[in-house]
């Protein structure tokens, strides 16, 4: 991707595009992300943002981050089973060597796992550029190792890219890319003569930016969620949108906020025409529409 300044796709405002619906008819398309992280003890965490005076270790901050992987993340597993939803994990392969009991029941459980670099300690506009492809291939061979499939999506530590982030990306045969919250529907980037498909993440419907950021009370990022999902489901009576539901499990997945998110699922799944998909899926149909339809 050279640089510029817009993106590697064309404008094409939403009010313009054809209609479509997702598969059985369906408005919206659920798709619920689960941020699988790891951050090494011995490194300086990147949030708050590490000073050269940075000390390790942080224990405090380490610690409330790794209760994710212990704790947390086994409440979002059971929640998401309950309501027969697969997740897409955006996983640090680090994970797949320290914590192999997640990757395990994620796979059990028909997860979708797609790279999100090594640790969320390290972005990729942190590396040397050279470093950049080695570390991407690294992360999808990891994971499919530990999973036994390839991953297909990428959703970047920070969602940082470089310049080179894409290319790298198609090289190493990935579909999808989620680091870009510029729109409510796929749509297709064109890169080095080859496509790739930018399935839209949130950045507001996100329970880091809700209570990390913003400090909202856990009532409020439920009734976000569901306001957020009310306007996706009456414009997609007209064309499908893609309600994306971002979630860190050492977050959501504390004892004060977890039953937030299973009233707001049972809120949305109680509603016709919701499929409840995986990245990998949306990313697909929305490919065969454009196929089929010229």
């Amino acid at each position: 991707m050279q640089p510029s300044d817009y993106g590697p796709f064309p404008y094409l405002p939403i009010t313009r595009r054809p209609k479509f619906r997702w598969p059985g008819g369906a408005r919206v398309a659920l798709w619920v992300i689960v941020n699988v992280e790891i951050f090494p003890l011995d490194r300086p965490l990147p949030r708050p943002q590490p000073g050269k005076d940075a000390k390790v270790p942080n224990v405090r901050i380490w610690g409330e981050r790794d209760y994710g992987n212990r704790v947390g993340i086994w409440r979002v597993m059971e929640i998401l089973r309950r309501f027969g939803i697969r997740a897409t994990a955006a996983t640090n392969s680090l994970v797949c060597a320290k914590h192999p009991e997640i990757v395990a029941e994620g796979v059990r459980l028909g997860w979708e796992f797609i790279g999100h670099n090594r640790t969320n300690a390290l972005r990729l506009n942190e590396i040397p550029p050279e470093e950049e492809r080695g570390v991407i291939r690294e992360v999808f061979e990891t994971l499919a190792r530990a999973t036994g499939r390839r991953p297909v999506g990428w959703l970047g530590a920070g969602r940082q890219e470089t310049w080179n982030t894409l290319d790298h990306l198609v090289a190493e045969g990935c579909l999808y890319v989620a680091d870009w919250p510029n729109d409510d529907q796929p749509y297709l980037m064109e890169v080095g003569g080859q496509s790739l498909v930018s399935v839209p993440y949130s950045s507001e419907i996100n329970d880091f930016q809700a209570f990390h950021e913003h400090r909202y009370p856990v009532a409020e990022f439920e009734g976000m969620i569901r306001r957020h999902f009310d306007v996706m489901y009456r414009e997609g009576a007209e064309s499908g949108r893609v309600v994306p539901i971002s979630l860190h499990p050492y977050l959501i997945g504390l004892p004060h906020r977890v039953d937030c998110l299973a009233s707001a699922l049972d809120y949305i799944c109680g509603h016709d025409g919701v499929w409840l998909a995986t990245g990998e899926e949306i990313a697909r149909h929305f490919l065969e529409l454009r196929r089929s339809s010229g």
